[in-house]
């Protein structure tokens, strides 16, 4: 087994080295990155079967190394270590996760004895482990009823941006009816249906849109590294329509 550790936390990374060379004793090669470029820097110098990602990292976060690794290599075992159950992180996981790829996902608020579970799951018994939490989130948002469909988080993901309806139609390839309907079904996922919205004297409470953005946000739907991602996608959208 050669192991590629990515984190950019001192103590946290000195924790994972010394719970993988007790645990993993078939481990012929233990590498340390310090940050998301590191890792590929490394992982690109060497042979890695078996990967331990941070999902925060500067310069490149942990779903963004996942997917140039498996993108190279998808038989990589990979296992997610954050301090994070957000649907954000989460839903950018499952984005990318090869069909047949094991991983797993923890959290570093977990126990020593379920990190070492963790790591011989994934990296030993070729299994994929997930928190109980995380699952949590990730039926939550799988679920049709109550989670938000790839075309509801996209029409997120463009309000959230500040995109018009129209800007919206033009990105996804819908007519402006067919963008208003998407943003009329994310309202009523997220409780903004108009009947759902409390009113007083001065009108509606709520400005639909404007909330939408603040639920996305403290629910986790979205946060600061999807989103920059985004921004560069829409960057090279309008680019592209400009050309």
């Amino acid at each position: 087994m050669r192991l590629l550790i990515a984190e950019d936390d001192k103590l946290h990374r000195a924790f994972l080295e010394k719970v993988a060379r007790n645990t993993l004793t078939e481990m012929e090669v233990l590498t340390m990155a310090d940050d998301g470029a590191e890792a590929i820097e490394e992982f690109d110098a060497a042979d890695y079967d078996s990967v331990v990602l941070d999902l925060q990292m500067p310069r490149m976060t942990g779903v963004e190394v996942a997917k140039s690794i498996w993108a190279k290599k998808p038989g990589t075992k990979i296992l997610f270590w954050s301090n994070y159950t957000e649907e954000a992180y989460i839903r950018g996981i499952t984005k990318i996760v090869p069909s047949a790829a094991v991983y797993g996902y923890i959290l570093k608020s977990a126990p020593a004895e379920q990190l070492k579970l963790a790591l011989q799951g994934v990296f030993i018994a070729e299994q994929c482990v997930i928190d109980r939490e995380v699952r949590g989130v990730q039926q939550r948002a799988g679920d049709r009823h109550l989670g938000l469909s790839e075309v509801e988080y996209a029409a997120l993901v463009d309000l959230c941006l500040g995109l018009t309806d129209k800007a919206m139609a033009a990105r996804r390839n819908v007519s402006l009816r067919g963008a208003q309907s998407r943003l009329q079904h994310l309202y009523q996922k997220l409780g903004l249906d108009k009947s759902d919205i409390p009113v007083g004297t001065w009108g509606p409470t709520y400005n639909s849109r404007t909330r939408a953005i603040s639920l996305a946000l403290t629910q986790g739907i979205l946060n600061a590294d999807a989103l920059r991602k985004e921004e560069e996608d829409l960057r090279v959208w309008t680019a592209r329509q400009q050309s």
